[in-house]
């Protein structure tokens, strides 16, 4: 194999890396002459976060390499409704985390959501969730994205997957390479240099989403093209082998749709996706610390409110940005506009259609993207694993330990967790899509937490016992089914009984298992409601669209939010 793309590009690619970390660090001297040694202004920016950051961040965040290489992956795979839904149904919880949760997370003064279960329920929960929230950020943010970082600068340098690097692969090389750039300046500068170099990365990873998607669509001929070439032809990857042996032998004529029926060919029909990502949505968006850290960090209510709405609007932009080039590089490759065909495999669909469509010079810029993409997740989960790891551990073991103290073990912690993150990156080699392989992962981890907090948010009967109980056995169950699913036995109980067990679906079982457990275990478990734990949850389901609006216009959260539903409920419309 051969570079991908010309010196000038890598030298753009070289370049960015430095200037990220230069950022990073500068951020870090800026804390500190502020006074920023304390926890408050390492972990949590000092709560000066207003709404165009914290939006922005959140996205940031979310947004990876992940979503540059597998969503175009999936898509060329599957077509849009595949992970297109994953995008788009964030917006209506992101809507749940404005009115229900920022309130009570801010109001509560809380650094981490753990310290919020704490509160709520008992000790217990706290060092559960911390656990959990800890192992999230390593292996569900940082090891995917890592991973599909390292996939996308082998492509472009030509590197064969057997290729080795100093005596290891090639990807893995890349993986410690990108990793260590992140923990550096992300151990320096703490949040308020992971929401600089965020805010900052995600303008670049818009221009480059933005430059494919364009480029593509117009070599394709425009949408009306677009649609009647997908009608007319068969899949370009016919027969082709995924990961654990099907073929891919279906058309593309649904491949510009978001909702499909029964037989979707990717084992994805709508009715999993309505029972499904509730469960992992409200556990993602409104419960997980990497992403609410930022909600956390809000100057006051008004921000942490009108930040995820704003963040939820962006979300309009991955399935147009990130997903529709995978379907656009189906269409070319059917009307024969690549010489030596499409993508070998799946997963190289976005690198394909970079190199081989865009100018130098365009090249590196995008390829930049793709790793800020990376770099900026792996920051947002190497913070919130600090936080989480100072405050919720290491001060529970040590109570008088400054605030100068833990700041340093929060530096500890982020370089230990990259070194784990980058052991942990190859996990995601033996699924179909990389995006399948999280998707997984999150879907049984998600159930129980998501419970733990609905029922402590709204039901003043649900107890501490019950709520431990229920996230070390929600958690055990997950295991089991993760296990069950690498073992293949899921697919064989579906197959004899016909009931769905595709990932999603069993994400909504193991829910249902849950919320009977919380139940249960309250009533036969009751205990007095603390004191402390009055001012954490909502009497009724109307309280939190009471009081204050926060402003006029846009500036009100219920009318903001009452506009993201609609954007939504239309798009569903137009592409059903």
């Amino acid at each position: 194999m051969s570079l991908q793309i010309s010196w000038f590009d890598l030298s753009l690619i070289f370049v960015y890396l430095i200037a990220v970390v230069a950022i990073g660090c500068y951020a870090g001297s800026v804390r500190r002459r502020d006074g920023g040694g304390e926890g408050g202004h390492y972990f949590l920016a000092g709560n000066s976060l207003g709404w165009p950051v914290i939006g922005l961040a959140m996205f940031a965040a979310n947004i990876s390499t992940v979503h540059l290489v597998s969503l175009a992956e999936s898509a060329y795979t599957y077509g849009l409704a595949y992970t297109g839904n994953f995008e788009w149904m964030a917006g209506f919880v992101l809507i749940l985390l404005s009115l229900l949760f920022a309130p009570l997370y801010l109001r509560s003064r809380v650094s981490t959501l753990p310290d919020f279960l704490e509160r709520r329920f008992n000790r217990h929960c706290r060092d559960w969730l911390a656990i959990i929230s800890i192992v999230s950020a390593i292996v569900v943010h940082m090891g995917v994205a890592l991973y599909t970082a390292a996939w996308v600068l082998r492509g472009i340098l030509g590197l064969g997957p057997e290729t080795t690097i100093l005596g290891i692969s090639s990807t893995m090389f890349f993986i410690i390479v990108l990793g260590v750039l992140t923990g550096i300046y992300t151990m320096v500068g703490g949040l308020l240099a992971v929401v600089w170099t965020e805010s900052f990365q995600t303008i670049l990873l818009l221009i480059g989403a933005v430059c494919i998607t364009v480029v593509g669509f117009s070599a394709v001929g425009g949408w009306d093209q677009l649609s009647q070439t997908l009608s007319s032809s068969a899949h370009p990857l016919l027969g082709f082998m995924l990961p654990d042996g099907k073929p891919i032998d279906w058309d593309t004529q649904r491949f510009l749709h978001m909702v499909n029926g029964a037989k979707d060919p990717g084992g994805l029909p709508f009715y999993a996706v309505l029972l499904g990502y509730p469960v992992i949505g409200i556990w993602y968006w409104c419960c997980d610390q990497t992403i609410v850290q930022r909600v956390l960090a809000a100057r006051d209510e008004k921000q942490a409110r009108l930040g995820p709405l704003f963040c939820a609007f962006l979300k309009i932009l991955p399935v147009f940005f990130f997903v529709l080039p995978g379907v656009i590089c189906v269409a070319l490759v059917q009307q024969g506009a690549f010489p030596e065909g499409g993508p070998a495999n799946p997963r190289d669909t976005y690198t394909f259609m970079v190199t081989h469509m865009l100018p130098w010079g365009l090249k590196g810029l995008v390829i930049a993207a793709m790793l800020a993409a990376a770099m900026q997740t792996c920051s947002a989960a190497l913070n919130s694993t600090a936080t989480l790891f100072a405050y919720d551990i290491f001060q529970r073991w040590r109570p008088q330990t400054s605030e100068h103290k833990l700041v340093l073990v929060g530096k500890i912690t982020t370089v230990v967790a990259t070194l784990l993150a980058i052991a942990a990156s190859p996990l995601f080699e033996s699924y179909n899509t990389i995006y399948e392989g999280l998707m997984t992962l999150i879907c049984y981890l998600a159930p129980p937490v998501t419970v733990v907090f609905l029922f402590g948010v709204f039901w003043r009967g649900a107890t501490g016992k019950a709520a431990f109980l229920t996230l070390v056995v929600g958690a055990g169950l997950g295991a089991l089914a993760f296990l069950l699913g690498k073992l293949g036995t899921l697919a064989t109980i579906e197959e004899l009984t016909g009931v769905n067990m595709h990932f999603m679906m069993t994400s909504f079982y193991l829910f249902v298992i849950c919320c009977v457990l919380m139940l249960v275990a309250s009533r036969l478990m009751p205990e007095p409601l603390k004191e402390e734990a009055k001012v954490l949850m909502w009497e009724d389901w109307r309280e939190p669209l009471r009081g204050e609006a926060g402003g006029r216009g846009l500036g009100n959260y219920r009318v903001l939010a009452a506009i993201v539903f609609v954007t939504f409920v239309v798009l569903y419309i137009l592409f059903w």
